[in-house]
């Protein structure tokens, strides 16, 4: 039997409707809301054959367990994507291109990284297994449906995981604020696994260690760093720029 999750608000029903409508199981909206963003998900549940259940605030508040839900839940099957790294790789029809996050427990900051991921082409996102959070209705909500289409893989050995990347002719690329080289200095079109540190601690010693190559994002104004969300998606958008440049010089 699939193992079942809790989906809330607007963002994460809306995309598993559109993706994977047949994995939900219930639908409810709150009773009194009749707006048009409500009426057009309801709308939406109706065309691929599910039926929304009015109910009042208690209950959607009780299912949601004190989330923000936007007067929207959902129960649902969880989705099956890959399990590990090979899988990914060996199903890929373009040059690896991995978002790995060393200690990221912020359920705000991996959904935001999740959603990007999903933009930018990004075949996975790795973690550590006890340095991570987990694909929470938090993480859900924040990704807008990334979560259901980038496989967030957490492994027990990082530096392991990194090095059979390595093995494979992935280039394992970490960001640290001292670095002398900046995201602009490397060849990030080749099969790249972007490597990055939770705010503050950033990557621990072993991971950074395993590293390839360290480069930094220069920064012009007052601030040291930016927030790992939006440090990903730097360094995830140079790999698409570089690429997108690369075949339009072919």
């Amino acid at each position: 039997m699939a193992a079942s999750q809790i989906l809330i608000g607007f963002h994460a029903v809306s995309a598993r409707l559109r993706y994977a409508p047949e994995s939900i199981k219930e639908l409810y909206v709150e009773a009194m809301r009749r707006d048009r963003r409500m009426l057009a998900l309801i709308e939406q549940a109706q065309a691929v054959g599910k039926s929304a259940r009015a109910v009042g605030m208690e209950r959607l508040e009780g299912l949601a367990k004190g989330q923000r839900h936007q007067g929207v839940v959902a129960l649902a099957e969880s989705l099956e994507l890959a399990m590990d790294i090979d899988e990914v790789l060996d199903d890929a029809t373009e040059p690896a291109f991995v978002l790995v996050l060393d200690g990221v427990t912020d359920p705000h900051n991996l959904g935001a990284c999740l959603r990007t991921a999903d933009g930018a082409g990004v075949q996975a996102v790795i973690a550590p297994r006890d340095r991570a959070v987990g694909i929470n209705a938090t993480v859900q909500r924040v990704a807008c449906g990334a979560a259901d289409t980038v496989p967030y893989l957490t492994v027990t050995n990082l530096a392991r995981t990194l090095r059979a990347l390595k093995e494979r002719g992935v280039w394992v690329v970490g960001t640290d604020d001292e670095a002398e080289k900046s995201i602009h200095d490397i060849d990030a079109s080749q099969p790249i696994a972007w490597v990055l540190g939770a705010e503050g601690e950033g990557m621990r010693r072993l991971t950074r260690e395993t590293c390839d190559e360290l480069v930094n994002i220069p920064m012009a104004g007052s601030i040291e760093s930016l927030n790992v969300s939006v440090a990903s998606a730097v360094c995830m958008y140079e790999t698409v720029r570089q690429r997108a440049a690369k075949k339009a010089g072919k």
